[in-house]
């Protein structure tokens, strides 16, 4: 990728709006963006200017591709034929055409998004205008810039690391706020943060086993095996705390998938549409009105949880329902949370039996439905735990957790809320962190850096020379210098940037 070429795009998002923004960077922004805009003073440094945007080319004129722009992107002149130079001159008599009434904002460099020269021009947002401004510009050497190209050269100018340019992606693909909220905290630098003492750790450890070698006749001390196999556990304790946070980072970053599985009419529709606030699912007195699986997304908790509305489970009656029941034990098989929904009126079925058995060993939380009506027995539902309360820990894997709910009067439904975000969450703590592992990326290199930290450890215990043991502390530090991007090869960069929109 070329730092030196100048670089456009629209960076607000395609179709209609009240406002659209084109983005140029690069060394010749200014010189490129001028002719188009009628200023009345020049572009100033963090300044917005409100002007006519213009088509210098004249209305309905096409813009003129430049001649060459694989040498030097320098002023128009150069990109022009000498043959064409004369119709050029012939073209200024023209009247420049008004396009539209636009603001543009000028960043000098250093300070801007990219640390290069920046100008942002905000039009009204017609497709149409929008992309005659790329065109204008393209037609005076700049060229479309690539997927997350923006963000690109903001990481190899060194005005953000890898984990925080990931972190704009993140922010732009959040689904809610507190999504929104971890984002912007890991676009602060707080992963990098976190990694940066343990990081000094590591690199201190290495210097003083380096000097140890390369002044060894000059006497210089290395600290003992004990001091030195405790540094290892300093630093193995700080990666094996951080690693342990991709469980909840992950589900914070992606969200997770809830199915909602019973037999017919035990309310796994009514209770769908109470914890999605609308009536989105089908609710009748029908046995199997539920056919499809049904989904939507809600935040509890902030995070996003799909929702999935099953075919209550039976024996099938027909084809249609045979197909729906198949495909809600697919739905209870893929998913990250079963809520068994039973109706606590009634003793337990087969079915119920069935069902609480197929849960078991994985997350999943026994609904007692219709709490509001009169039970058929003293105690419906012997099976399954006693404990309602969701600040509990879950119950064991052979006794879901249980939580009395009604789905029409709205009873016990923040209790399950709670209990479901418990499940998510994990020990509370975890929620009050600051950068936690979000990414598979990330996580893959912290478990790649604890992998020659154990060697590491058994080389000290083994009495083996340092020199040998250097090689596995450097075959730690490597990972984590990939994690915020000091070695990252230029494939992972591709690789991760082209994920971006293009325009940032």
């Amino acid at each position: 990728m070329n730092l030196d070429d100048t670089i456009v795009a629209i960076a607000t998002p395609p179709g209609r709006g009240g406002i659209g923004v084109v983005r140029l960077a690069g060394p010749e922004a200014r010189i490129i963006a001028q002719p188009m805009l009628s200023l009345s003073r020049e572009l100033e440094p963090g300044r917005a200017i409100h002007c006519d945007l213009i088509d210098p080319c004249g209305a309905g004129a096409p813009a003129r591709e430049p001649a060459d722009i694989s040498t030097t992107h320098v002023a128009t002149d150069a990109f022009v034929r000498p043959a064409e130079r004369s119709s050029e001159t012939a073209d200024t008599t023209k009247t420049p055409a008004r396009i539209d009434e636009v603001v543009v904002t000028y960043f000098a460099k250093p300070h801007s998004y990219t640390t290069d020269d920046i100008v942002e021009i905000s039009a009204h947002g017609s497709p149409v205008v929008l992309r005659r401004v790329v065109e204008l510009s393209l037609a005076r050497g700049a060229r479309l810039a690539e997927p997350g190209e923006f963000t690109m050269r903001a990481f190899l100018n060194g005005r953000l690391d890898l984990t925080q340019a990931e972190a704009v992606r993140d922010l732009i693909d959040s689904q809610t706020l507190f999504q929104a909220k971890v984002a912007a905290q890991q676009l602060e630098g707080a992963l990098s943060n976190r990694l940066k003492p343990i990081k000094q750790k590591l690199v201190d450890l290495i210097a003083l086993l380096e000097a140890g070698i390369d002044f060894a006749e000059d006497d210089i001390s290395v600290a003992p095996d004990a001091i030195i196999l405790d540094r290892i556990a300093q630093v193995k304790t700080l990666l094996t705390q951080l690693a342990a946070t991709f469980t909840y980072g992950k589900i914070v970053h992606q969200g997770l998938t809830l199915a909602i599985v019973g037999r017919p009419n035990v309310g796994k529709s009514s209770l769908f549409n109470r914890l999605v606030e609308r009536e989105r699912a089908i609710v009748t007195a029908q046995p199997g009105t539920t056919r499809d699986l049904v989904s939507e997304t809600v935040a509890i908790g902030g995070i996003p949880v799909e929702l999935v509305d099953t075919a209550g489970i039976r024996r099938a009656l027909d084809e249609a329902e045979s197909i729906g029941i198949k495909k809600s034990m697919e739905a209870l098989a893929d998913a990250d949370l079963v809520l068994v929904v039973i109706d606590k009126t009634q003793p337990l079925s087969d079915e119920d039996r069935e069902l609480l058995t197929q849960v078991e060993g994985r997350p999943a939380i026994a609904v007692e439905n219709k709490c509001d009506l009169p039970s058929t027995s003293r105690d419906s539902h012997p099976r399954l735990s006693s404990r309602a309360e969701p600040d509990r820990a879950p119950a064991e894997p052979s006794s879901p957790q249980r939580i009395p709910t009604s789905a029409l009067t709205g009873e016990g439904i923040p209790a399950l809320r709670a209990a479901i975000l418990q499940h998510v969450a994990g020990d509370a703590t975890t929620q009050l962190e600051t950068g936690f592992l979000t990414s598979v990326r990330h996580q893959k290199l912290v478990n790649d850096a604890l992998t020659p930290l154990d060697a590491a450890t058994y080389a000290v215990a083994a009495r083996i020379p340092h020199e040998m043991l250097l090689l596995d502390l450097y075959g730690a530090l490597r990972p984590l210098d990939e994690i915020t991007g000091a070695t990252t090869t230029d494939d992972i960069l591709n690789l991760i940037f082209s994920t971006f929109c293009i325009g940032k």
